[in-house]
C-alpha cells in the first residue's frame, strides 16, 4: 500500500491502514529532517521514519561512546614548588586518595589518571621544572610528592609561571578524553604584564614564552584550565588568562592559620569540582573550540537583576498544554500530538546581559508584567538559534530527592524513559521543574534527546548507583 494525503495537505497523512498522522507530527519529522539534513522531499512518508530512525540511532551510539570516553580523566596538577607553598604541596599529597574515594562513591564508572608538574624559577636551573607523568596508581602519586617534591627558596616575587604550564601541557602524556589541568600558585609569572612588584625578569619570561602561546597550545589539546587561588598577587594574571581563554572557575584555597584539615578539604572539594564539571562540558562539547568558545561568552554575563525601572516592556506568547495523568497516556505516541496547545498573550521585561550561559543557552533574569502583581521569570535564549523559552526560576543547590525523581521516572515506567537536566524552580517543601530533558526509547518521541533502551541503562547507570538513590529517598526497588 502506498501513502495517501489529503489533497488540501492541512489535515492527516496514513501509511497504509496505520492510524492518522497529525499535521503536529509532520512538522516534527520535518524538524528532525533538518537536523539530519539528508532527507529527499519525494521521500515517502514510511521512508522518512525509517530513515530518521536510523539517522538517531547513530547519535544515541556517538552520544553513548562520548559519555563513556569522557569517563576517563587525566587531571594534572601544576603547583608552584617556591618555599610559601609548602603547606599546599603538604595538601595535594593527603588529598588524592580523598579525592578517589569521593568520586567512587558518586560513580564507580569513573576512571582518573593523575600527574604532576611543580615549577621554580629560571635561577633554579635543572631544579626549575619537575614532572611525574600520568599514572592510575594514586599510591605511587602520593609516594613521588612525599619523597621527591620539595620547595625551594626564591629571590624576587614572580616565578616560572608560563614555562610550568607549558611543560604540563606539552611535556606530559595527555591521552584521555577529559583532560583537567589544576593550577594552584601564589605568584604571577614574570614581566610588567603581570606585576609592578620587584621581578628580575620585567621584560618577561627569558624563554619567549607568552600567555597566548602557552594557553593557545592548552586550548588546542583540549586541556579545561582551573586556578586555586592563595592571594591577589595573581589577579592580574588570571584577568590576562581570561581574556585569552574565556571564564574560568577559580577556587578559594586561602585559610585561616593555614589549618591543614581545612585545606585538605579545600583541596578535595576544588579537584571534585573540576572533574565533575570536566566530564559534562567534554560530553556536551566535544572539541576545545566549542569549550572555550562558551568560556568566552561568560565573560559578558551579569549575575546581577537590573533595574526594572529602566526597561520597556515586551510582548510574546505562552504555550502550553495539559500534562498526561497516566503512564499509558505517556507511552501514546499520539498524545502529545493531538494534545490542544494552549496559547497565552504575556507582556514582560527582559536583562539586557545574561546571568548564566550553559552549553547550549542563556539564561536571563525576566519580569512578567501581565498580571498587577509583577511574577519574576527567567528566559532562555538558543546561542544560535533565536528563540525564547521561558522558565519560572531556578535551582542552584544539588537536592538527592530530585536524584530520587530521576530514578523514579526510569523505575515507574520500567526503563521506557528518564528525565534528567532538572531545573527550575526551589519552592516551599517542592520543586517546579521548568526544563528537563527526556531520554526515551522511542527515539522519535518529545522534542529531547532521545536514547534508545541500552542507551537509556548506559546513560543512567553510568552516572549513578540506583541502591544509593533508592535508599536516601527510601524508594522501594
Amino acid at each position: 500500500m502506498g501513502d495517501d494525503c489529503n489533497a488540501d495537505n492541512s489535515h492527516v497523512c496514513t501509511i497504509g491502514n496505520s492510524k492518522s498522522i497529525p499535521k503536529l507530527l509532520e512538522e516534527r519529522l520535518r524538524r528532525y529532517e533538518d537536523e539530519a539534513g539528508q532527507i529527499s522531499s519525494t521521500s515517502t512518508l514510511k521512508d522518512r521514519v525509517s530513515y530518521l530512525r536510523k539517522n538517531r540511532e547513530n547519535d544515541v551510539s556517538k552520544a553513548i561512546i562520548n559519555i563513556e570516553d569522557s569517563m576517563n580523566v587525566d587531571i594534572c596538577f601544576v603547583l608552584d614548588c617556591t618555599g610559601s607553598m609548602s603547606p599546599y604541596i603538604k595538601a595535594a599529597k593527603e588529598h588524592i586518595l580523598k579525592v578517589a574515594n569521593y568520586v567512587n562513591s558518586k560513580n564507580s564508572n569513573m576512571e582518573f589518571w593523575v600527574g604532576f608538574c611543580g615549577y621554580r624559577d629560571h635561577y633554579d636551573g635543572s631544579n626549575r621544572l619537575q614532572i611525574f607523568d600520568f599514572t592510575n596508581s594514586l599510591e605511587k602519586f602520593k609516594a613521588y610528592i612525599t619523597n621527591k617534591v620539595t620547595t625551594i627558596g626564591n629571590f624576587d616575587i614572580p616565578e616560572d609561571v608560563l614555562g610550568g604550564l607549558n611543560a604540563a601541557i606539552t611535556e606530559m602524556t595527555w591521552s584521555n578524553a577529559t583532560r583537567v589541568l589544576i593550577h594552584i600558585g601564589d605568584a604571577p609569572p614574570h614581566g610588567r604584564r603581570f606585576t609592578n612588584l620587584r621581578d628580575d625578569y620585567p621584560d618577561g619570561d627569558p624563554n619567549g614564552l607568552t600567555a597566548e602561546s602557552v594557553l593557545k597550545k592548552m586550548q588546542l589539546k583540549n586541556i579545561l584550565y582551573y586556578f586555586g587561588k592563595i592571594n591577589d598577587t595573581t589577579d592580574v594574571m588570571l584577568n590576562v588568562f581570561s581574556k585569552i581563554i574565556g571564564k574560568f572557575p577559580i577556587f578559594d584555597l586561602t585559610t585561616m592559620g593555614n589549618i591543614p584539615e581545612i585545606l585538605v578539604n579545600k583541596f578535595c572539594k576544588a579537584t571534585s569540582s573540576a572533574i565533575f564539571t570536566s566530564i559534562t562540558l567534554t560530553t556536551t562539547l566535544r572539541n576545545s573550540k566549542g569549550i572555550y568558545s562558551l568560556q568566552r561568552k561568560k565573560l559578558k554575563i551579569n549575575p546581577h537583576e537590573p533595574d526594572w525601572t529602566i526597561h520597556p516592556k515586551k510582548t510574546g506568547k505562552l504555550l502550553y498544554y495539559t500534562p498526561p495523568k497516566t503512564l499509558s497516556e505517556v507511552k501514546d505516541e499520539y498524545d502529545f500530538i493531538n494534545s490542544k496547545f494552549i496559547e497565552q498573550d504575556i507582556s514582560f521585561k527582559v536583562a539586557p546581559q545574561p546571568f548564566s550561559i550553559g552549553a547550549e543557552r542563556f539564561a536571563y533574569f525576566a519580569l512578567d508584567t501581565s498580571l498587577e502583581q509583577a511574577n519574576k521569570l527567567v528566559i532562555i535564549e538558543y546561542h544560535d538559534i533565536k528563540i525564547g523559552t521561558i522558565e519560572s526560576g531556578l535551582i542552584t543547590e544539588f537536592h538527592s530527592i530530585l536524584e530520587a525523581f530521576a530514578h523514579f521516572t526510569y523505575q515507574y515506567t520500567k526503563g521506557y524513559l528518564v528525565i534528567y537536566d532538572l531545573q527550575g524552580f526551589d519552592l516551599d517543601n517542592e520543586f517546579l521543574l521548568t526544563d528537563p530533558a527526556i531520554y526515551c526509547v522511542d527515539l522519535l518521541r518529545f522534542g529531547t534527546t532521545n536514547l534508545g533502551k541500552s542507551g537509556i541503562q548506559k546513560c543512567f547507570l553510568a552516572k549513578h548507583k540506583c541502591n544509593d538513590i533508592c535508599k536516601k529517598a527510601k524508594i522501594k526497588q
